[in-house]
């Protein structure tokens, strides 16, 4: 999948989105990723979906947990890093055979739907969730590149939810790449379309080159009963260049029955300040100091900030209230 034409043409061009300033496209580059991508229970993987518009990519049973971890270190929007976890998917009421989503992946949607997007800073929260809908919420990240391994843990609220570890190979295969993520919010389907290049070092079908440890925060608790299984494919990219679509698609999620609660919804992002300041690593001592001497309180109704976070936001809105 290349880069439409149309978002070349608006190369150089500037765009002011829910306060947040662009220079498009919005693109990183010089960013190091790791990939892996492991076999779970297609039903219980199908359950942790709302609505009937994503149908899990199964091979008999199983379905696919895909993990990206990206350390965006030159961006649109300053530095961070992004820990996706997702689940392969196809969109639409029926079920789809996976050489036939493979052959025709645009005509059946084929990505991943995100389950779960933690990031480094508020600004790509702000971003991410509020204008492509993406699940982001800010998080304690790491992303460590070793002579033999390379890995990133994820915590939250000064208890570990996850870390994946691949093993690093010599990258070698230039790839030319898009890729589809679904994503809900809002109580909407969201479609948005990331484009990416660089050489790829990987193992496939190798036990002992990828593994990822859950940790003991509830998060955790919907990944490990998907009884995931050893490595199918790792890898690790030491340099990204990448576009993320300014077009995105969405729409209503439905139910045989009405929703008993409301999705989370805009309160969660709009007073949400543009930080680009991170979070102590997973596991520091500052963040442990985090969990138990910072206060923290509700913005909206489901976002989590510290108060100096929510002060910041506070002053912001004032002005803006001023300025109006």
């Amino acid at each position: 999948m290349a880069i439409p034409r149309r978002i070349k043409r608006l190369a150089g061009r500037h765009a002011l989105v829910d306060g947040i300033p662009f220079q498009l496209p919005v693109a990183s580059k010089a960013s190091p990723a790791l990939m892996a991508a492991f076999p779970i229970d297609a039903e219980k993987a199908q359950a942790l979906i709302p609505g009937n518009e994503i149908q899990v990519l199964r091979w008999g049973r199983r379905a696919f947990l895909l993990v990206t971890v990206i350390d965006y270190r030159h961006t649109n929007i300053g530095k961070y890093v992004e820990y996706s976890v997702g689940i392969a998917c196809t969109h639409g009421r029926r079920r789809v055979p996976l050489p036939l989503a493979m052959l025709l992946a645009k005509t059946f949607g084929t990505g991943q739907y995100v389950y779960d997007l933690p990031v480094s800073s508020l600004v790509s929260v702000k971003g991410g969730k509020g204008i492509w809908g993406m699940p982001k919420h800010q998080a304690n990240l790491d992303f460590v590149v070793g002579d033999e391994w390379v890995s990133s843990r994820y915590d939250l609220d000064g208890k570990m939810v996850m870390k994946v570890e691949v093993k690093r190979k010599k990258a070698w295969l230039p790839l030319k790449a898009g890729a589809v993520n679904w994503c809900s919010f809002r109580g909407l389907l969201m479609k948005s379309s990331i484009y990416f290049a660089g050489k790829l070092g990987f193992s496939l079908l190798k036990k002992d080159d990828a593994r990822i440890t859950l940790g003991d925060h509830p998060r955790a608790g919907a990944l490990r009963g998907l009884d995931i299984g050893a490595p199918l494919f790792s890898g690790f990219f030491p340099e990204t260049h990448g576009v993320l679509d300014d077009h995105f698609e969405c729409w209503f999620e439905s139910f045989e029955t009405p929703p008993a609660a409301a999705p989370e919804g805009m309160e969660s992002v709009l007073w949400l300040p543009r930080s680009e300041d991170w979070l102590p690593p997973p596991g520091a001592p500052e963040a442990d100091r985090q969990q138990h001497e910072q206060e923290r309180i509700f913005v909206g109704f489901t976002q989590v900030v510290s108060r100096a976070q929510a002060e910041s936001a506070a002053v912001a809105a004032g002005e803006a209230e001023g300025g109006s």
